[in-house]
C-alpha cells in the first residue's frame, strides 16, 4: 500500500526507482540545481520577470532536453535518448514544483518538435537533434492574434518562388509563441496563396535568428517569452519543409494531441509545492489562541484540497499507461488528452483557491512559492483556448464510452524505457466518433464497497439513463451552453474511471480514496443543478437533475483519518533559501 509520504513528490526524498540510472541522474541533479538555486533567487528572478537563461544553460550541459526530447531513431547511439511520456511527465512535474517559467520552457519546445518529429523530412530530424544535443530549445508557431490556433483561417502567407534555392516567400505575424525570442527551430504554419483548401497547408521550419525573422515582443510580462514575431519575405527552402496539405493539418492537431499532455503535471507540480507551504504555516500558525488547523472549516479545506491535488495525480499518472500503449486499433488517448487539459488543470485552480482561502494574507506575500503559483495556476487551463475547448471535444465520445463498449487487452503501469514511436504516426486527425473504449463498469464494480464510490456510481448510471430518456434533443445540440455541462458530468465519470486504476495498481488508502469520491459526489450535483438552471432544460431534464443530486456518504472517523494524513505533511518540506 502506498504510504502518505509517498504521493507527492518531496525533492529531499525523491528518488525514482521506476526509471533507468541516467533517468534518475538527471532528475535529480535538476532538482539538485533549483535547491542550490535557492528559494529567494528563484522568486526574485519571477518578480523580476528574469529570463531564463541560465536554467537554459544548465539545461544545456546536462542535456536534459536532448536526452529526453529525441526519439531513439535520432539519438545517434546513445541508449538514453528516447521519447517516454513516462519520465517526460516526471521531468515536467518538477518543473511545475519550482516554477511555470520553467515548464513552459520544456512545454513550448516539446510543441515545436511536434511537425518536426511528425514529417518525412530527415535532414530536419536530424538538424533539430544536433540543435536540441547543442541546447537549443523549440517554438511552435501556429496561434496567430485574430485567429487563435484556428488551423483553418491562418493569415501566414506562402507565395511560391522561382528564386533559386527558394521554395516560397513567407509573409505573416504570429502570436503568443512561446521561446520566439531564440528557438533554433520555429515550426511555422502557414498556407500557400496559389492552393485553395486543406491543399495549401505547410508546416516549415524557420529560424529565430533570421534577418527576415522580426521579433517584435513578448505579449505578458514575465519569465516566460511569449512572443509575437513577423516573417517578411522570409525564404522557405525545400529542406525547410516539413509537412503539407492534409498531413500538414493533421500534424497541427496531432502535435497538440502530444505536447499539451504535461498541462497535467506541470499543474501537479506547482500545487504541490504550493501544498507543502500552506500545511506548514497554517499549522503552525496560532490565531485566537488556538492553531490554524484546529477550527473545522480550515480542516475541511485542507482535507478537501489534498484528496482533490492527490486525484489530479493518480488521473494523470494513469493517463501515461494508455498513451504509451496507444495505436491506430486503440486510440483512447484522444479522450483522456482532453480530460487532462480540461479537467485536471480546473482541478489545480480549486485545489490552489481551497489552500488559499486558508492562508488568505498570507498567500500573497512575495517571499512564497504559493504568491507565484497562484498567479499562475490559471493559466494552465486556459493555454488551449480554455476549457469548453477541450469538454467540447470530450463530448464526440462519449456515446461510445457510455453505450458501447469494446474488448481490449489489460493496460499495466508502462514506466518501462520504451521510446513512444506512435506519437508520431498518430495517423490523420479525424474519426474521433468511431474510438471504442474498454467498459468503464467494473473499476467502479471492484471499489463498490467504497461508500463515496458506491454513491457516485450510482450518479453515473444515471446519466446514462438521461442520455436514453431525455438527452438532448435537436436544438438542444446546437447548444454549446447546455452541451458543455452534460460533458462536465460526463467528464467526472471518465476521471473516476482512471483515478480507480491507478489507485488499485498503487494500493491506495481506502479512506483516501473514499475523500476522493467525497468530492466527486459533490461536483457531480452541483453539475446537475447547473443543468436544471439552463434555460433550454426540458421538465424531464430538470426532474431528472433534482432526482440525481446526492449528499456524499458522511464519516468523521475517515474525515479525522485522512487529516491526519494531511498534517503530516506539516515540515516535510521547505525550499532551501
Amino acid at each position: 500500500m502506498a504510504s502518505a509520504g509517498d504521493l507527492l513528490l518531496n525533492p529531499n526524498t525523491y528518488d525514482p526507482q521506476q526509471f533507468d540510472e541516467e533517468t534518475r541522474r538527471q532528475l535529480r541533479a535538476l532538482i539538485d540545481w533549483f535547491e542550490n538555486r535557492g528559494k529567494r533567487q528563484l522568486l526574485q528572478d519571477d518578480l523580476d520577470a528574469v529570463w531564463v537563461s541560465d536554467f537554459l544553460e544548465f539545461i544545456k550541459s546536462e542535456k536534459i532536453f536532448a536526452t529526453f526530447l529525441t526519439p531513439s531513431a535520432y539519438a545517434d547511439g546513445n541508449p538514453n535518448k528516447r521519447w517516454d511520456t513516462s519520465r517526460n511527465a516526471a521531468l515536467s512535474e518538477i518543473f511545475g514544483f519550482y516554477g511555470l517559467a520553467y515548464w513552459y520552457a520544456e512545454q513550448v519546445t516539446i510543441l515545436g518538435l511536434g511537425p518536426v518529429w511528425m514529417s518525412d523530412n530527415d535532414a530536419a530530424k536530424k538538424e533539430a537533434a544536433q540543435q536540441l544535443e547543442d541546447g537549443g530549445v523549440m517554438a511552435f508557431g501556429l496561434s496567430e492574434r485574430d485567429h487563435g490556433a484556428d488551423v483553418y483561417s491562418t493569415d501566414l502567407i506562402l507565395t511560391p518562388s522561382d528564386e533559386e534555392g527558394i521554395a516560397f516567400r513567407a509573409s505573416g505575424t504570429k502570436y503568443y509563441i512561446g521561446n520566439g525570442n531564440i528557438a533554433s527551430t520555429v515550426s511555422v504554419f502557414g498556407r500557400r496563396n496559389d492552393i485553395e483548401g486543406a491543399d495549401g497547408y505547410i508546416w516549415f521550419a524557420a529560424d529565430s535568428q533570421h534577418e527576415n525573422y522580426e521579433l517584435i515582443d513578448n505579449v505578458i510580462h514575465g519569465q516566460m517569452y511569449v512572443s509575437t514575431f513577423r516573417l517578411d519575405n522570409y525564404p522557405v527552402r525545400q529542406e525547410d519543409i516539413l509537412n503539407t496539405g492534409p498531413d500538414a493539418f493533421s500534424s497541427a492537431l496531432n502535435t497538440v494531441n502530444v505536447g499539451k499532455f504535461n498541462l497535467c503535471s506541470g499543474s501537479v507540480g506547482m500545487c504541490e509545492h504550493s501544498f507543502y507551504e500552506a500545511i506548514t504555516h497554517a499549522q503552525n500558525r496560532i490565531l485566537y489562541g488556538n492553531p490554524v488547523t484546529d477550527f473545522p472549516h480550515v480542516r475541511g479545506n485542507f482535507v478537501d484540497a489534498y484528496s482533490r491535488l492527490i486525484a489530479m495525480k493518480l488521473f494523470s499518472t494513469r493517463a501515461i499507461d494508455y498513451f504509451r500503449s496507444a495505436s491506430l486499433d486503440d486510440r483512447r488517448y484522444l479522450l483522456f488528452n482532453p480530460v487532462t487539459k480540461s479537467k485536471v488543470t480546473s482541478e489545480g485552480e480549486v485545489v490552489m483557491t481551497l489552500l488559499q482561502d486558508v492562508l488568505a494574507a498570507k498567500s500573497f506575500e512575495k517571499n512564497t512559492y504559493f504568491c507565484e503559483a497562484a498567479r499562475y495556476i490559471g493559466t494552465l487551463p486556459r493555454l488551449e483556448g480554455t476549457v469548453h475547448v477541450n469538454v467540447a471535444q470530450v463530448l464526440k465520445f462519449m456515446p461510445n464510452y457510455l453505450f458501447n463498449p469494446a474488448e481490449y487487452p489489460e493496460i499495466g503501469t508502462r514506466t518501462d524505457p520504451a521510446d513512444d514511436v506512435f506519437f508520431w504516426a498518430q495517423g490523420p486527425a479525424r474519426g474521433a466518433g468511431k474510438v471504442q473504449f474498454a467498459d468503464w463498469t467494473p473499476a467502479y464494480e471492484r471499489n463498490i464497497e467504497v461508500p463515496n464510490v458506491a454513491v457516485f456510481y450510482e450518479q453515473a448510471k444515471a446519466l446514462k439513463t438521461l442520455l436514453a430518456t431525455a438527452g438532448p434533443d435537436a436544438e438542444q445540440q446546437k447548444d454549446l451552453d447546455f452541451l458543455l455541462n452534460v460533458g462536465h458530468l460526463f467528464s467526472l465519470i471518465v476521471y473516476g474511471q482512471l483515478i480507480l486504476e491507478q489507485a488499485e495498481i498503487i494500493g491506495l488508502d481506502r479512506d483516501l480514496l473514499d475523500s476522493i469520491f467525497d468530492f466527486q459526489v459533490r461536483d457531480f450535483s452541483s453539475y446537475a443543478v447547473a443543468l436544471h438552471g439552463k434555460p433550454s432544460s426540458t421538465q424531464a431534464q430538470q426532474d431528472w437533475a433534482l432526482g440525481v443530486i446526492r449528499k456524499p456518504a458522511v464519516d468523521a472517523d475517515r474525515f479525522g483519518r485522512v487529516w491526519e494524513q494531511v498534517r503530516s505533511y506539516d515540515g516535510a518540506y521547505e525550499m532551501r533559501p
